[in-house]
Formats: C-alpha cells, sequence, structure tokens
C-alpha cells in the first residue's frame, strides 16, 4: 500500500524539498500551500495533489485534508512545515504582527494536526513531524518572536509525544540549522523603528552576523525528514544540516554565561 504524506508551506524551501523527496521514493504527497494557483513543477508528478492550505484560514485546513483523502484515500504522515520568521525590536512591533507570528508558527500547527488526527487515529497509527529550528533551542538577538514560537513547538511536541503513542501515533521534531532557502527573503519580517536610536546598535550589528552566515541546502533537511519518518523508531528530535546537532549539543553543555557571551561576541554586541 502507497502511503501518503500532507505537507504544509510546500511552495518552496524544505516544504517543496521534503515533497520531491517523498514523491520520489514513491510515496502519495499531498503538497499544500497558500497559493496553489502559481504552482507548476509540482503539479506536473504523478500522485502529488496541490492544493490550498493558509495555516490561517480554518476552512482551508479543512477542505485541504478532505481533498487529500478524496484523491489518495489515506493520510499517513503530516509534515507541519509551514511559517516564517518576525524578528526585530519588540518595542517596535505591533501587536498584529506579534499575534501573526504565533498564529501561523504555533496556532496553525495546533489546528493542521487537530485536523489529521481523527484519520490517523482511524488508521491505527502514523506519524507527525514538527519543524522546529535550531532557534527552538538556542536564541540570537532581536527574535523574541520567532525563537518564542519555535520554543513552543518543542515543547507542545514533545508533550504529544506522550499523548499520541496511546494511539500508535509518532510525534518527531526536526531542528534544521541555517537553510539557504528564502527565509531570509519573503518568510522574513523584520521591524525597526529607527527613531528608537538606543536600539540601533544591536540592529546593525544582526546584520551584520546574519550576512555572514550560510547554510544547507533545503534538500539536506528534506533527507533528515525523510529518514526521521522511515526509521522505524519512537525517537522524538532529529537536528538536522551540519551546523545544528553541534550547536544544540553547545548550548546544552554550556552555563548560560558562557553561551550568551559567545553569541553576544559573535554579534559585535
Amino acid at each position: 500500500m502507497t502511503r501518503t504524506i500532507l505537507i504544509t508551506g510546500s511552495s518552496s524551501g524544505i516544504g517543496r524539498a521534503t515533497a520531491k523527496q517523498f514523491h520520489e521514493q514513491g510515496w502519495n504527497v499531498i503538497a499544500t500551500m497558500r497559493g496553489p494557483e502559481h504552482e507548476t513543477e509540482l503539479t506536473a508528478l504523478d500522485n502529488v495533489l496541490v492544493t490550498r492550505l493558509d495555516v490561517q484560514d480554518s476552512a482551508s485546513i479543512t477542505a485541504a485534508v478532505d481533498a487529500g483523502l478524496e484523491r489518495l484515500g489515506r493520510i499517513d504522515v503530516l509534515l507541519n512545515n509551514a511559517g516564517y520568521g518576525a524578528y526585530g525590536l519588540l518595542e517596535a512591533t505591533s501587536m498584529d504582527k506579534i499575534s501573526r507570528q504565533f498564529d501561523v508558527n504555533v496556532m496553525g500547527l495546533l489546528e493542521t494536526t487537530k485536523a489529521v488526527l481523527p484519520h490517523l487515529r482511524a488508521n491505527g497509527g502514523g506519524t507527525i513531524v514538527n519543524v522546529s529550528s535550531i532557534g527552538g533551542k538556542v536564541t540570537f538577538p532581536l527574535g523574541t518572536l520567532y525563537h518564542g514560537t519555535k520554543f513552543a513547538v518543542e515543547g507542545l511536541s514533545e508533550a504529544l509525544h506522550y499523548e499520541l503513542a496511546s494511539i500508535g501515533v509518532n510525534v518527531k521534531i526536526v531542528e534544521p540549522g541555517i537553510v539557504d532557502t528564502d527565509f531570509a527573503g519573503r518568510s522574513f519580517d523584520f521591524t525597526n523603528d529607527e527613531n528608537l536610536t538606543a536600539y540601533q546598535k544591536t540592529v546593525a550589528a544582526f546584520f551584520t552576523a546574519q550576512g555572514q552566515m550560510s547554510g544547507d541546502a533545503p534538500e539536506v533537511i528534506a533527507e533528515t525528514i525523510y529518514g526521521a519518518v522511515t526509521d522505524g523508531t519512537d525517537r522524538l528530535r532529529y537536528p538536522a544540516g551540519s551546523q545544528a546537532a553541534d550547536l544544540i549539543a553547545h548550548r546544552a553543555n554550556t552555563d548560560d554565561a558562557t553561551f550568551i557571551g559567545g553569541i553576544k561576541l559573535q554579534f559585535g554586541l
């Protein structure tokens, strides 16, 4: 029996690479995105359903799950990948923008999970993979909102790991390091107010440090996701990419003063 994965945020980056990875391995793929009318590559693939899902739109979540079940018969795996990064000065950030960051990265993940769970329970099992980040384990300057959401994903996923074991569903957390995607482009939302002069040294240091960072291709993360789904274990966390495991281990084994001091030095603060 061919298994089926539903992926949120499939229009680019990790989601797109993962859709192609699972398709190449013979899976059915429900590749969801906010603007499926603009997609051409994935729609040309056999056994791939491209459909609309906006994690801030409850009706679209239900419709995407229903469309996937109607077309492909079942859902075995959910990959909660959709998300973006809101960075910048908290003092300059509107409450609407704060709410949107948590709505997309946390509330949307939870609502999509709730929509898929009855089908996994009826199937007698399955897997949910939540894309977190090294940013769910360590923090960088001006990332209050983004890191807040990814720390939340870490906690809710670990708790769900216990809860869903009773219905045969594995929960996995994939923790990418820096990835060469459009995260720093359309998926990156930075807020500043130059009139808040006391913060501008930190803002300048952030952009200088960011410009020196490089990352892994999305395909590297997709391979980790595929391995997490298919390894046959109940392992919870999977650092992904060339930097993630070392950085996460370093944070776990380093006291706050030393680690935070190193981040300040890296960012010139």
